[in-house]
């Protein structure tokens, strides 16, 4: 471990709980950058699907029907 590390590490345990798992999730936010280019694909997925609702090009399904068929499936 580099003495720059340790040296972080140290002042990182001095956050409270809460401060040291956000740093915690920005680090491993860090190392996967292309998770801002997956949201933003997801949000423009969700758009595109709304927009085909909305537009009854897309049909709808009641839960009830839904589960009733995935309970099916699963047998």
């Amino acid at each position: 471990m580099t003495p720059l590390l340790k040296q972080l590490e140290e002042q990182a345990r001095t956050l409270c709980p809460e401060d040291r798992a956000r740093l915690a999730e920005m680090m491993l936010e860090s190392l996967q950058p292309s998770t801002i280019e997956i949201n933003s694909a997801w949000e423009e997925e969700i758009e595109r699907r709304l927009d085909a609702f909305d537009q009854g090009l897309m049909p709808a399904h009641s839960a009830d029907a839904v589960f009733a068929e995935a309970s099916v499936m699963l047998r």
